[in-house]
């Protein structure tokens, strides 16, 4: 069994700081001393974990004295002030923002895909978890990579409200109770009505009209995949949904690879659930992916227009193997072969 370590989760009160505290309860995940870290907003506040209550602390930069790993899930400016500092006071860092993952000396990591990437983690002390969309995706690509080796990908996301935090999903439950009453829906944390809407543009435009969340899903699965040629193209779209991202991923593979093939590879994939029997109306939704560990993907089909094309529908809930299980993994690998 590995040594029980000391613990802080930094944005402990945060949607994926609540989520990280309850998978590793349910997980058993051995803490000797767990110590919760947020703003000046929440603390003094108290959250259970395993039957006992336990302080929020405000973070400070000597929080983090005499801890063994610690988990980000606060925001970039947070993990580039905090993590630094962590890593000074002996702590390995396990981030669940943007602010490391194209660091060249960050480990960028789903465990399933990519776990032997965690040797490297020494070179900065910090290990960058994907953006939700990206771990989904990596998933379903990486069985069909291994056997018949990419050479081109394009997805649309239809990413969840809840990726932006309880502003975000409140600002939809309350849009909805507004129009259904008649009411206006005034838009506050994104530019336009979320309820009964879709909005084609996450995050800012940087480059030839593509988003930052398009760029960040080519550039984190190009390293993930230790493929950093691999033709691809990306489209981001917030659907009023509040947990459960899905995904349209079309493949085009070197190697053939039937639809039948494909589903018998990614159903012995680690993490994965292929769901594919349209003809008795089952495929992936996200209200059945929310609260599940495992990603779920069908409506797999060969797409006739090019020599080696498939099409798959991913989904997957955006908190939990989007961000928060895919940490506590990280954690016990680390736990159990590097601390």
């Amino acid at each position: 069994m590995p040594k029980p370590l000391n613990v802080a989760i930094v944005g402990a009160t945060g949607a994926v700081g609540t989520e990280i505290l309850q998978i590793l309860g349910e997980r058993d995940f051995t803490a000797a001393d767990l110590r919760l870290l947020a703003g000046e907003r929440s603390e003094g506040n108290f959250l259970e974990f395993q039957g006992e209550q336990i302080l929020v602390e405000r973070l400070a930069k000597d929080s983090f004295a005499g801890i063994d790993l610690a988990f980000f899930c606060a925001g970039e400016g947070v993990s580039q002030e905090y993590c630094p500092l962590a890593v000074a006071a002996g702590a390995l860092c396990i981030d669940t923002s943007g602010a490391w993952r194209m660091d060249p000396k960050v480990p960028l990591v789903v465990p399933e895909v990519n776990a032997a990437d965690l040797a490297g983690w020494r070179a900065k002390g910090i290990v960058a978890i994907p953006t939700s969309a990206t771990i989904q995706m990596v998933l379903a690509l990486k069985p069909l990579h291994d056997v018949a080796k990419l050479r081109r990908v394009v997805v649309a996301t239809y990413q969840a409200v809840s990726e932006c935090g309880s502003r975000a999903i409140d600002e939809l439950r309350k849009q909805v109770g507004e129009l259904l009453n008649g009411r206006p829906a005034a838009p506050e944390v994104y530019p336009h009505q979320i309820a009964f809407n879709c909005l084609p543009l996450i995050g800012d435009i940087l480059d030839q009209g593509n988003t930052r969340a398009e760029i960040s899903l080519v550039e984190e699965t190009r390293k993930i995949l230790g493929e950093p040629n691999l033709a691809m193209t990306a489209t981001a779209v917030r659907v009023p949904v509040f947990y459960g991202h899905s995904e349209a991923i079309n493949v085009e593979t070197q190697g053939k690879v039937s639809a039948d093939q494909a589903r018998e590879l990614l159903g012995a994939a680690a993490g994965l659930s292929v769901v594919d029997d349209p003809t008795r109306n089952l495929y992936p939704l996200a209200v059945d992916a929310a609260g599940q560990d495992l990603v779920l993907v069908g409506r797999i089909r060969e797409d006739q227009s090019v020599p080696n094309g498939l099409n798959l529908w991913v989904v997957a809930d955006n908190l939990r193997k989007g961000a928060a299980l895919n940490a506590v993994q990280i954690a016990e690998i680390l736990a159990a072969d590097y601390l």
